[in-house]
């Protein structure tokens, strides 16, 4: 697809393709509204704790707080997609800004558990809608080759680095004002990003086609019921009756899933993507690395805030440099690229978060941050940075206009779906490790503990500290030799799936035939 030789477009108000100021202000919109929807995953994250005591709600419990977005936003992505592309992606795009606005004002007014992950759904479909669509805006904005190549690189870089953001954001809001402020902050900004995108933002071309509703739902609830099984196992165990039913439940509406999407005419997961071995791969890798990340940002903050007894805005600060590292590395990788191909920095990328997550394993109570978390960290970010946007252009490589929305969709759905998958997963990890050092404190503090923390033990059924500090680090250590694991795998895969051939090196250095025109199959 050369955008620049046909722009298609249904409207005639922004850019036309090319390199100039409109279109930098065009990237700042997509950028922006990227860095929102990511953002929200880690914001609320730097205000777990205070979100666990003012609900009452265990570990395993929490972790829907994250997971009731991430399920959503992975599981209605490639929705979001196919509405782009049917419906015009501009429209569609501010449509999902405001609808993520408003569920994050429902977020900031709830009263209960419940209605905080109702509207932590309700962002994650805004999110669904507005995040693909933003991606596959860019394909239609930047000519293929160095102008695409920076844009996505940008992109990229607000997608690994956002995260950090959202920590340091959400430790300022919490510090200064109140965990509801994670929620409120979304609503102003998405309401500007829709004012700016109605006057900027060039509409696309609208594809005919029919949206699959029971593909979304099969997908979306095969997903829910097998996080819900993971995490259902770490509080009550493999052989629960629900944990077993949810596990079978999975396998069910997942196998239909599949099923349905061979049949379908349109579907939303168009299976012949992956008939590609690069994409292919490159949706595996993202899979996987998305496991580790979540895993890494939820632990890590209840470990800086509960063992090393850091403030919010103080654990928000101690994760900056993860920002720092991701757009250093994103950019370093993005000139480096069109020379070198995407594979190298797929396979070191993938090692260096492996290292990262294996140097983080030795953490422990009487740990630092300077000696054991800011090195660790550092490396994983210098990974995030090179695997973000390698693994985007090659997703996005030689795909044609009217599925560059099904094909975003695709790796922003395995990104979100990792990380619920791989959350879950770990939570699980983490709860058996814990459960098993609690046993082996039990007598310790039996004969070592004061009354009054045997009272706090009677009452609340948990180890007060130093107890406490020790059952959790354990946990988390758990946690991150299985989150390492996961970014080995992703390591496997880039060295033995990906290829990189001459035309995808030309296509990266601005040399290049369109999409579909003695292209590549398997877009």
């Amino acid at each position: 697809m050369d955008p620049n030789a046909s722009p298609h477009s249904t409207g005639t108000d922004g850019p036309a393709p090319g390199n100039g100021r409109g279109n930098g202000l065009a990237l700042f919109i997509i950028a922006s509204c990227q860095l929102m929807v990511v953002l929200d995953i880690t914001i609320v994250n730097i205000a777990l704790p205070h979100i666990q005591t003012a609900l009452d709600l265990s570990t395993e419990s929490l972790s829907w707080v994250v997971n009731a977005y991430t399920l959503t936003f992975g599981g209605l992505l490639l929705l979001g997609g196919r509405t782009g592309d049917i419906l015009g992606r501009k429209r569609v795009f501010i449509s999902g800004v405001l609808l993520f606005g408003l569920a994050s004002l429902l977020g900031g007014l709830a009263q209960n558990s419940g209605q905080l992950m109702a509207a932590r759904a309700l962002q994650g479909v805004g999110g669904a809608i507005a995040s693909p669509t933003a991606l596959a805006l860019i394909t239609t904005t930047f000519r293929e080759g160095p102008a695409r190549n920076r844009a996505f690189g940008v992109f990229a870089a607000v997608s690994a680095g956002g995260g950090a953001i959202g920590l340091l954001a959400g430790g300022l809001l919490v510090e200064w004002l109140d965990w509801r402020w994670v929620f409120f902050v979304n609503v102003p900004v998405a309401l500007l990003i829709a004012v700016m995108a109605r006057r900027v933002l060039r509409e696309s071309e609208r594809h005919p086609g029919h949206f699959d509703l029971a593909g979304a739902l099969l997908g979306t609830c095969g997903m829910v019921a097998l996080v819900y099984g993971f995490i259902r196992a770490s509080q009550d165990g493999w052989s629960d009756p629900l944990t077993l039913g949810s596990f079978g439940a999975a396998v069910v509406l997942l196998t239909l899933f599949v099923f349905n999407e061979r049949r379908s005419p349109q579907p939303i997961t168009p299976l012949h993507m992956f008939a590609d071995r690069n994409r292919a791969g490159t949706y595996g890798i993202m899979l996987f690395l998305a496991c580790a990340i979540f895993g890494m940002f939820f632990f890590l903050t209840l470990f800086v805030q509960n063992v090393l007894g850091f403030s919010p805005l103080r654990a928000g600060l101690a994760f900056l440099p993860v920002s720092v590292m991701v757009a250093v590395s994103a950019t370093f990788t993005s000139r480096l690229l069109p020379r070198f191909g995407p594979k190298p920095f797929m396979v070191t990328g993938a090692l260096c978060c492996a290292a990262g997550l294996a140097w983080l394993t030795r953490i422990d109570v009487h740990s630092t941050y300077p000696d054991g978390i800011l090195g660790p960290i550092l490396v994983f970010a210098t990974g995030m940075g090179m695997q973000f946007v390698s693994l985007t252009l090659m997703a996005l490589s030689n795909v044609p206009d009217r599925e560059s929305g099904a094909a975003s969709g695709l790796l922003n759905s395995m990104q979100q779906v990792g990380g619920s998958l791989g959350l879950s997963i770990l939570v699980t990890v983490f709860g058996t490790a814990s459960r098993n050092e609690a046993k082996d404190l039990a007598v310790a503090f039996v004969r070592g503990s004061t009354p009054e923390q045997k009272a706090f033990f009677a009452r609340t059924h948990q180890f007060p500290k130093p107890w406490s500090d020790l059952v959790l680090t354990s946990g988390v250590g758990a946690a991150f030799v299985a989150a390492a694991a996961f970014t080995l795998v992703g390591a496997l895969i880039a060295v033995f799936v990906i290829q990189v051939r001459p035309s995808d090196l030309q296509r990266l250095q601005g040399n290049h035939t369109p999409a579909g025109v003695g292209g590549e199959s398997g877009g």
